[in-house]
């Protein structure tokens, strides 16, 4: 874009005056501010000047701050120095970069040669220097790591000495840590091998110490227990010298999980993947990744592990791999009926009690595979699992119960022992360990020969004996059952232990209190009538008595002894009911156990059954399509939906009903100094 402005009236004096010389100006500015400057100049030089400008399409970077501009280039014709003076004057306002250009043809195309061979120069040198920044750079990211690890460790080994303290003479650094007694001398050896590296003349010293502090805990784990070690982390830390109760989890929880997950092929492909992870362990953990699903399976590869190895021992003994049974050795059942008569009635039923239908011989291992085809199949297994449910929850508490025997003796609280424990153990054990143990002489005394309700000589029920001799009620037999009491005795013994059980509640509830209230006032009275001193402290003068009065009413002691008498009792209730309500919480392994056998069975049938339905050859691609929807749900659903859910009841029941009867959890975790823990916790900071 150009535009005139020098008038008709002075071009035409300049004319009639002769050959004008004109001087011009060139030079780069802002583009926004060309509007302005062309305004500028047109008033200030009166037209006397003409301005022509071209925009520079290639956006340039501005030096001081780095950013992109774009500019346009510019000459200025005039004649006079006093406008040549006015042009510079106005460039210079609007910051204009002004470049010099001679006059003659031939310098300029010198000049323009000798720029080009500048700029081919300075492309040159860029280009080189980029490349010595990009080997600079390569090299460096080679040591980037090793780098990066150094700082770090220098950091933390000059933050830890931070926190020790110069001894008097100036020349020495002492602290105090926590430290593992069986790594002492394993930490006496590394410490003189650090003075030989340094060489340094002033021996290590490593001295133990007495203190009145909660010393931190500290549970040697490994590759193995380290998993089943959080488990019971996540639900406090142990206190110092408190039974840990991992080395018994690591069993418990993976047959817990099993009993209601019991299934051999869902075991087995558990326990395939588990074994997968385990077997690529090194490879695997080599490979970081951020992804928390898999992280968490990874670190819990041996708990999978040994889940899929139990529930295909369950899956084994409830006869169940994908809904289906395995015949291993045969039937103990026989059928006397014809085939028309089976056809016509379905609803016949195999009578345990007829040694024509049944071989009265127990099977081998696990369920008869005639129980997957019977019509009553969930009535049986109901009760079955029902009652291995009790008494394996019975079992379970039990344990939990006696594991607290130890920290009492540990702790030397004897105290504990006779006022909790022994009422504790009673009280469990003369109610609901009796009704294990009725559950057991029920399936020894009586046969399928009289486990009928018509038969005279019927098993009585055992919900109803417990209900009744807790509420104090005589036993009444069933309908058309003459059996009232499984053995002589019965009725009186089941007395005595509920009288005896029920006095265990007032001593776990008062004994403890009232002992050490007693105590304390023992030891004030000892106070009060303490040995006759002197005033001059001779102890075997006449002098006066000095007594300590007594301590006022609602006094520090009576609020301990008020708090005693609180907890004792909140912990009393909560054992009390807790026992109740913890023993029908067991009953959840039969619960799922049952829903995940009968969600089995309906994905079978409502799914995998229908690719069986074709007999041509099209029945059989048919068939691959089914089997890997089948597939996808029982994986999905039953593998992962129903295994999570059983984990979470397992945690819950031993967190709940088995860790409380014996663990507090108030401790806190030892932290040693570590580069590792470090190292880990810089790359995440340095990731994020």
């Amino acid at each position: 874009m150009t535009r005139a402005l020098i008038s008709d009236d002075s071009i035409a004096r300049q004319v009639n005056a002769g050959p004008v010389q004109l001087g011009f100006v060139a030079g780069v500015i802002l583009r926004e501010r060309i509007p302005a400057f062309e305004r500028m100049l047109w008033r200030a030089c009166r037209g006397n000047v003409f301005l022509r400008q071209a925009e520079i399409e290639t956006p340039l970077e501005d030096p001081s701050t780095g950013d992109q501009v774009h500019k346009s280039v510019f000459i200025i014709f005039f004649q006079g120095d006093q406008l040549k003076s006015r042009v510079r004057k106005i460039c210079e306002g609007f910051r204009a970069t002004l470049y010099p250009c001679p006059e003659a043809p031939s310098q300029r195309r010198e000049m323009a040669m000798g720029v080009m061979t500048r700029i081919e120069d300075l492309n040159t040198v860029l280009g080189q220097t980029q490349d010595h920044r990009h080997r600079v750079l390569v090299a460096a990211a080679k040591n980037i790591k090793n780098w990066f690890i150094k700082v770090v460790k220098i950091k933390a080994i000059y933050h830890t000495l931070n926190l020790f303290n110069l001894d008097v003479t100036q020349k020495c650094l002492i602290a105090e840590c926590w430290v593992p007694l069986l790594d002492i001398e394993t930490i006496q050896l590394a410490l003189r091998r650090g003075t030989e590296r340094s060489g340094s003349s002033v021996p290590p010293i490593l001295n133990r110490m007495d203190t009145f502090e909660d010393p931190p805990t500290y549970n040697r784990t490994n590759k193995f227990t380290s998993a089943f070690q959080n488990l019971v982390d996540a639900y406090g830390i142990a206190s110092y010298r408190e039974i840990n109760p991992t080395p018994y989890t690591i069993i418990s929880f993976p047959f817990l999980f099993a009993v209601m997950f019991g299934d051999l092929g869902h075991g087995c492909l558990m326990f395939l993947f588990a074994a997968f992870l385990v077997l690529r362990e090194k490879p695997l953990a080599a490979k970081k990744t951020d992804n928390e699903v898999w992280n968490i399976f990874f670190a819990g590869r041996y708990i999978i592990l040994l889940m899929g190895l139990f529930s295909m021992y369950t899956g084994f003994i409830y006869n169940d791999i994908f809904s289906k049974s395995i015949n291993l050795f045969g039937s103990h059942w026989h059928t006397n009926y014809n085939e028309s008569t089976v056809m016509e009635n379905k609803d016949l039923q195999i009578n345990p009690s007829l040694s024509s239908d049944y071989d009265q011989v127990p099977y081998p291992v696990g369920l008869d595979p005639v129980w997957q085809l019977a019509l009553n199949k969930i009535v049986f297994l109901n009760a079955y699992k029902m009652k291995i449910s009790i008494i394996i929850g019975v079992l379970h508490m039990l344990s939990g119960v006696s594991l607290s025997l130890y920290n009492y003796r540990y702790f030397k609280d004897r105290l504990s022992i006779y006022c909790d424990f022994i009422p504790q153990v009673i009280f469990l054990t003369f109610l609901f360990f009796y009704m294990v143990l009725l559950m057991f002489i029920k399936w020894v005394s009586y046969g399928p020969q009289n486990d009928f309700p018509d038969s005279p000589a019927c098993a009585p029920s055992i919900l109803i004996t417990f209900i009744n001799m807790v509420l104090f009620k005589d036993a009444v037999a069933l309908e058309n059952c003459n059996t009232v009491y499984m053995f002589a005795g019965q009725g009186a013994l089941q007395k005595f232990l509920v009288i005896v059980a029920l006095l265990c509640v007032p001593i776990m509830l008062l004994a403890k209190p009232i002992y050490i209230m007693r105590q304390q006032k023992d030891k004030h009275v000892q106070l009060v009538n303490g040995h006759a001193t002197t005033e001059n402290g001779d102890a075997e003068g006449a002098g006066r008595v000095v007594q300590q009065p007594p301590p006022p009413a609602g006094g520090h002691d009576e609020n301990e002894i008020g708090e005693l008498f609180i907890h004792q009792g909140i912990h009393t209730i909560e054992y009390v009911l807790g026992s109740v309500s913890h023993t029908a919480s067991y009953l959840r392994l039969w619960a799922l156990s049952l829903a995940h056998a009968q969600l089995s069975e309906v994905l079978w049938s409502m799914v995998m059954t229908k690719g069986l339905i074709l007999n041509s050859w099209i029945g059989g691609v048919w068939l691959w399509f089914v089997f890997g929807f089948w597939a996808i749900l029982t994986v999905g659903i039953l593998v992962l939906m129903e295994g999570l859910s059983a984990f979470l009841h397992t945690l819950r029941l031993h967190w709940v009903e088995f860790q409380s009867k014996f663990y507090k959890g108030l401790g806190y975790a030892f932290a040693p100094f570590s580069f590792e823990v470090i190292l880990n916790t810089a790359s995440t900071a340095v990731e994020e």
